[in-house]
């Protein structure tokens, strides 16, 4: 089944995966404000809408979040996301050592909320993983 292509810039995409009732965003260079926050929400429009639970981030190309957007994300996105239904989320990490160290806090904050994660280094054993979880 073919994906849905919600966004794609040269910095971002953003598809919704049918087979497996994913998002999946790519992230191909840093990315934050309007931009960021315009990827996040409508996945997260997607999880209210279409009652998706699983989240695939491909964030190779990101680096380090800025501050508030890593703020916003805590305090406005992830309650968002976790209230629609937000289960299982794969992660293929930042290329960027700086991005990496940042991700690992939203990955032990959002472990703690109940959110399954597990870090791939290949987005399609990511996809995989999230095709095979219920």
């Amino acid at each position: 089944m073919k994906s849905e292509v919600l966004i794609q810039t040269e910095r971002a995409t953003l598809e919704y995966v049918p087979d497996g009732n994913i998002v999946h965003h790519r992230i191909l260079q840093p990315l934050q404000g309007p931009a960021f926050r315009e990827l996040l929400n409508k996945g997260a429009e997607l999880f209210e809408k279409r009652g998706v639970r699983k989240w695939l981030s491909d964030d190779r190309g990101n680096g380090a979040l800025h501050p508030d957007d890593a703020q916003w994300g805590l305090s406005e996105w992830s309650p968002r996301v976790i209230r629609a239904g937000w289960k299982w989320w794969a992660i293929v990490m930042p290329d960027a050592a700086l991005g990496r160290i940042n991700m690992k806090r939203f990955i032990n904050k959002y472990r703690d909320d109940g959110v399954t994660v597990e870090i791939f280094d290949d987005p399609s054993a990511a996809l995989a993983w999230l095709r095979s979880v219920d």
